[in-house]
C-alpha cells in the first residue's frame, strides 16, 4: 500500500506541516520543551502511517495505525496546554485538523481491522 495515496497521510502531513509553522513562533525557551514535543508529535503520526504501510500483514498496519492515533491525540492535548499558555489561539486550525485526523484515523484502523 502506498502511504502517499492515503488521505489520512495527506492531512497528517498538512498537520505537520503546520505544526513546524506555529510553533515556529513559540517562545525561544520553549524550543527544546513545547516546541519540540510537538514536532516529534505531528512527525510520529505521519512517520507511523508510512511506517504500517510498509509492514506485510492487516494486524501490524492496525497497530501502527493506532500508534499514530496515539500521536495524535498527544499532539492535541499540547495544542490544548500550548493554547492555555498563550502561545496560539484558542480557535487554530490545527486544533480542528488534528481533531478531523483522529477521527480518520479510527475509521481507517476500524476498516484494516474488518479486513
Amino acid at each position: 500500500m502506498d502511504y502517499r495515496k492515503l488521505q489520512v497521510w495527506t492531512d497528517a502531513r498538512q498537520l505537520a506541516l503546520d505544526i513546524y509553522t506555529v510553533t515556529a513562533r513559540f517562545p525561544d525557551e520553549e524550543r527544546f520543551g513545547l516546541t519540540s514535543q510537538m514536532r516529534r508529535a505531528s512527525v510520529s503520526v505521519i512517520s507511523n502511517i508510512a511506517e504500517g504501510c510498509g509492514r506485510t500483514s492487516e494486524k501490524d498496519l492496525a497497530r501502527f495505525l493506532g500508534m499514530a492515533r496515539g500521536s495524535a491525540f498527544e499532539l492535541e492535548s499540547q495544542l490544548d496546554l500550548a493554547v492555555q499558555l498563550g502561545f496560539c489561539k484558542g480557535s487554530h486550525p490545527s486544533i480542528d485538523r488534528c481533531n478531523k485526523l483522529k477521527r480518520s484515523l479510527s475509521k481507517l484502523i476500524d476498516r484494516v481491522r474488518a479486513g
